[in-house]
């Protein structure tokens, strides 16, 4: 009877507090970026995992400079990582945050990326405000970006006006906290992240299903590595000059034995003059 009680118990504690996917925040204490900084306010602000003083002047916050027609800011996890979601915690000026608030404004219309390159063009829209009010637009905001890379952008702009009731007139970033949940190490999946991936393969967070293969494989199954002297995301970059015509590295376009003479840089590409091919250089960093 007692046995019976105590396994009764464990299933009502189950039901009560439901098992929930843990995620890393991603974000904390990396590298970020703006494209314009307003005295102090440095991008790292928003990854420093401080944000009790919500105030523009609280030395918490990443800001940028107004009259801005563009505004972007960004992360760099450090490698590329299985993305969950994004939570942003905006300015609020330490006051209520509801339509009178005039932060609201600054945020109406913004966009989220995540992407293997420093470039938003390059990666996949998370998010795009197209419908959020100055009474309706959350803060915090959690964003759900089930996809892999290695850059987080967050992107506003004020270019095309007429803008939308309630939007402020100019792009800003006035940000106190960007989290990125996810899972710390690539190849992986599910709840705590304990479950494998196919090998090589870029499979979303939640279902382990394959969305595409890993930089520097190719193929149904992504068991081919790169080669025909191409290398990276979708072996879509174009090897250098390596040694002896050597094929470069796979994933980061590396040459193995070196560059042929005249060319040097990690991917041989430097100093080329009178070479009719075109070399572009994508490097990723994996676990």
């Amino acid at each position: 009877m007692f046995a019976v009680d105590i396994c009764l118990c464990c299933v009502w504690l189950l039901h009560l507090f439901p098992t929930v996917q843990v995620y890393e925040n991603l974000a904390l204490h990396r590298q970020a970026w703006q494209n314009t900084t307003y005295w102090s306010n440095i991008a790292e602000r928003a990854v420093d995992g401080l944000k009790s003083n919500l105030d523009r002047h609280g030395r918490q916050c990443a800001l940028s400079w107004d009259h801005q027609t563009t505004a972007e800011w960004q992360v760099d996890l450090g490698a590329v990582r299985s993305v969950h979601h994004v939570s942003i915690q905006y300015v609020t000026g330490n006051d209520e945050w509801d339509e009178d608030n005039w932060y609201t404004g600054t945020f109406l219309g913004f966009s989220v990326y995540v992407s293997y390159t420093p470039n938003k063009e390059d990666g996949v829209l998370c998010f795009r405000d197209t419908s959020y009010t100055r009474a309706t637009i959350p803060n915090p905001v959690s964003i759900s970006c089930p996809y892999h890379g290695r850059y987080v952008i967050y992107y506003n702009n004020r270019t095309h006006p007429p803008y939308p009731a309630g939007y402020y007139e100019y792009a800003v970033t006035y940000l106190c906290e960007v989290e990125v949940y996810g899972c710390p190490t690539t190849g992986y999946y599910g709840e705590n992240c304990s479950l494998p991936c196919l090998k090589n393969c870029a499979c979303h967070i939640l279902e382990g299903t394959c969305m595409g293969c890993l930089p520097g494989y190719k193929g149904p199954r992504c068991s081919k590595e790169c080669d025909d002297n191409t290398y990276g995301l979708e072996c879509m970059g174009s090897c250098g000059n390596c040694s002896n015509g050597e094929q470069c590295h796979h994933v980061d376009g590396s040459c193995p034995s070196g560059c042929d003479a005249g060319v040097h840089g990690k991917a041989c590409n430097e100093g080329i003059h009178n070479k009719s091919k075109l070399y572009f250089n994508l490097t990723y960093k994996l676990d």
